[in-house]
Order: structure tokens, then C-alpha cells, then sequence
């Protein structure tokens, strides 16, 4: 708990608690990724800010006729701290 994660963009604003779906739930050697035994598992973290990932450039080109086409992409992200998590 109190970890700070970058997550794909969820709705909310700063300072709203959501809940996230577990995965997977790793407590100290036990790894456990049942479903059923999820489903019972609840985390809530906090939305802390939005946040934008790397830029990434994209660049096209052909030979011989000038084309060149660039085009850039940064994925929005939301920072998360983690608040509880309940098994």
C-alpha cells in the first residue's frame, strides 16, 4: 500500500478513489491468479493526476518520390496511489 503506479487513463479527477480489478495477488511466496479467488480480493487507490507517456515518433518514408510523412503519439496515463487492498 502507498505504492504510486502509472496506469492507462481512467476516469476520475484528482484526488477520487476508484477501485481496480486484481490480476493477480502475489503474498510473500504464494502467487495466486484464480478467478474465483479474485473475486474476492478488492484494491482502492486514489486518482493522483493525469499524466501523459513518452513521445513515440513515427516516421514513414518511400524511396524516390519524396514522401515522408512523420506523425507523433504520447498515451495518456493516470498516476494512482495505491490505499488499500482487501483479500
Amino acid at each position: 500500500m502507498g505504492d504510486v503506479l502509472l496506469v492507462d487513463k481512467v476516469t476520475g479527477q484528482p484526488g477520487d478513489a476508484i477501485e481496480l480489478t486484481p490480476l493477480l495477488l502475489v503474498d510473500g511466496t504464494t502467487v495466486t491468479s484464480d478467478a474465483d479467488k479474485l473475486s474476492k480480493v478488492s484494491v482502492k487507490a486514489e486518482v493522483v493526476k493525469a499524466a501523459k507517456g513518452p513521445k513515440i515518433v513515427i516516421m514513414k518514408y518511400k524511396n524516390k518520390t519524396g514522401y515522408r510523412k512523420r506523425q507523433g503519439h504520447r498515451q495518456p496515463l493516470t498516476q494512482v496511489k495505491i490505499t488499500d487492498i482487501t483479500a
